[in-house]
């Protein structure tokens, strides 16, 4: 019997039980090499840095909106906030402001957007369609995690609607 074998499937099973098949399955996965202390590499399945920057932000769904919320409560949000509160877990230092935040990273289209890239929007009171006025995480498969207005934070469709119609641009900062 090749125990190793085994125990490589039995590990990456285990792994991916943890995780839960649907998020994995809906953020995609990366594979990664890890070491073990007796030098045997071990290959497991490994959530992108996007999909945990996501998967956090949805343990704040429902938190309630509050326009220029500060930056040192998770009790409410605004918009780039949340954004900010987020990535800073994950190394990320983000500007306070969404139309700052517009500036960081790289430019990425709306084609190849990733879990855990930033995308803005022209909506609002403030927008002009042409001014950042929002910020949103997007979360795979169409759908941005966000905060505005009464739902608070939020998963919304961004190929419906006013995301549509208000989408500027997207950024890579991870």
């Amino acid at each position: 019997m090749n125990y190793r074998n085994i125990f490589q499937k039995v590990l990456t099973v285990g792994i991916v039980s943890t995780i839960g098949f649907g998020t994995l399955l809906a953020s995609g996965a990366e594979t990664v090499q890890a070491a073990s202390s007796s030098s045997t590499e071990v290959t497991a399945t490994a959530v992108s840095k996007g999909s945990q920057v996501v998967n956090y932000g949805k343990t704040f769904l429902g938190v309630p909106y509050k326009f220029g919320a500060s930056t040192s409560t998770t009790k409410v949000f605004d918009c780039s906030s949340f954004t900010k509160h987020i990535f800073k877990k994950y190394g990320v230092t983000l500007p306070r402001t969404s139309a700052a935040q517009s500036k960081v990273g790289k430019a990425v289209s709306k084609a190849n957007l990733k879990a855990g890239d930033l995308v803005f929007f022209s909506s609002g009171s403030r927008a002009n369609g042409k001014n950042v006025t929002h910020v949103a995480v997007y979360a795979g498969n169409g759908k941005i995690l966000h905060t505005y207005g009464k739902p608070g934070v939020t998963i919304s469709d961004l190929n419906s609607g006013t995301w549509k119609k208000t989408y500027l641009k997207a950024r890579r900062v991870l």
